[in-house]
């Protein structure tokens, strides 16, 4: 009876270790590579652009499910308070003979982009191997030892959905890589460490007990509420400052209108940092600000190249 209960019984379970409902970030961040490359250059090879986003997604599937294999081992799945928002997928609590299947989706989904950044060595040469030994290594450390540096465990989510997916997509794209990629990158390298900064909260009580040491659990949630806030300003700061540099254009400031969420977001999480019950909308309202700004900030980016 126990064998029979815990049988997966539909298509969710198997895909649960991927969580996909958390996979709407490597669509916005390749979008926004592949805008900033389209107002550089004026032109986009679909196909790179489409082996970008493949390598991204797939990166993104590989870390959920190394991140969901060995909070299941360690037996912090079973301790997690789990939101819409933190504390994954729950699936390998309810069905923990798919801990092999999900040990094999991390491997599988990690070789996808490996065989892509083979390919594009072969067309650009050797200047893309740097970004991509970077991202192997954040897959492969970020749950097992990144989570337990508090400095590294805040930056290297913005580091791989920001720094090293917006300037590879733009690499892969045009052979280089520029200013205007970078100032870009930087929005979403300040924007998603703040999405699992803000998200760690709910976590702190349970990451401690097997070991984890990221920033809520080492300075407190007052004081990560005050990083959470300087980090969503440099966000904005970022594209600004990319503006008046002239590395971006100005349509590139539509990413600012995203800021009549942010501003009430941020206040909540000042007032609120030490009541989860009270921080919650601000969690979801932060996932907004990451999809939308990277979104329409490549919005403005097209446009800016459509009317000259």
């Amino acid at each position: 009876m126990e064998e029979e209960r815990r049988t997966p019984k539909t298509v969710k379970d198997y895909l649960g270790p991927m969580r996909v409902p958390f996979l709407l970030l490597p669509p916005v961040c390749v979008l926004l590579g592949v805008a900033t490359a389209y107002w550089s250059m004026g032109r986009v090879n679909w196909w790179y652009a489409f082996l970008a986003f493949l390598g991204a997604l797939s990166s993104h599937v590989s870390v959920n499910a190394f991140n969901e294999y060995m909070d299941f081992k360690s037996g912090l799945d079973a301790k997690t308070q789990r939101t819409p928002f933190s504390g994954g997928s729950g699936t390998l609590v309810a069905h923990p003979e798919l801990a092999g299947w999900t040990l094999f989706i991390a491997c599988f989904s990690l070789a996808i982009p490996v065989v892509i950044g083979f390919y594009f060595l072969k067309v650009w040469g050797w200047a893309i191997v740097p970004l991509g030994l970077v991202g192997l290594l954040l897959v492969v450390a970020y749950t097992g030892w990144i989570t337990r540096r508090p400095l590294l465990c805040l930056m290297a989510p913005g580091l791989g959905f920001g720094v090293l997916w917006v300037m590879g997509t733009y690499f892969v794209l045009t052979g280089h890589y520029s200013l205007s990629s970078f100032f870009a990158s930087l929005v979403l390298f300040f924007l998603v460490s703040d999405l699992l900064l803000l998200n760690q909260f709910p976590d702190t009580r349970a990451d401690v007990t097997v070991g984890r040491r990221h920033l809520v659990i080492v300075k407190g949630e007052g004081y990560s509420a005050r990083v959470y806030v300087a980090f969503l300003a440099l966000a904005y700061l970022s594209l600004v400052l990319g503006v008046e540099l002239g590395v971006l254009p100005k349509w590139a400031l539509l990413g600012l209108a995203t800021l009549v969420l942010a501003v009430p977001t941020a206040t909540r999480v000042l007032r609120y940092a030490e009541d989860l019950k009270r921080l919650m909308p601000a969690l979801g309202k932060n996932v907004l600000i990451n999809l939308l700004t990277p979104f329409l900030t490549a919005v403005g980016l097209f446009l800016a190249r459509w009317m000259g």
